[in-house]
């Protein structure tokens, strides 16, 4: 049975990633999207696979999704009634995730 894959990557790694999914001779279609914890931009790909070939491009995608730690500023509250004060925190980002769907059926024009 044919796939969707749906990977939802940082903006950052999505250009190389569908340099290489193209190069591999994937078909792909890039959506703008964002959200998650620092409402970051992301790129949502959709990419249409024949079954056999699902693990290849599972690993063209591990391997230009990278996690990275980044330094963000995030508002806190210590007490009622008291001041807003940042507070710098290291979060992970990047990597890549990945939903798998089956596909019954598709058609091409």
């Amino acid at each position: 049975m044919d796939k969707l894959v749906v990977a939802i990557v940082q903006d950052q790694d999505a250009n190389v990633l569908i340099e290489e999914v193209t190069k591999a001779d994937y078909r792909v279609t890039k959506l703008s999207t964002s959200g998650g914890f620092l409402k970051s931009g992301n790129t949502t790909l959709l990419m249409g696979v024949k079954k056999n070939r699902l693990e290849d491009l599972l690993k063209i995608i591990e391997n230009n999704c990278k996690t990275r730690e980044v330094a963000t500023s995030l508002l806190t509250v210590t007490m009622p009634g008291e001041s807003y004060a940042p507070y710098p925190v290291n979060v992970t980002v990047g990597g890549a995730t990945v939903f798998i769907l089956d596909i019954d059926e598709y058609i091409r024009y």
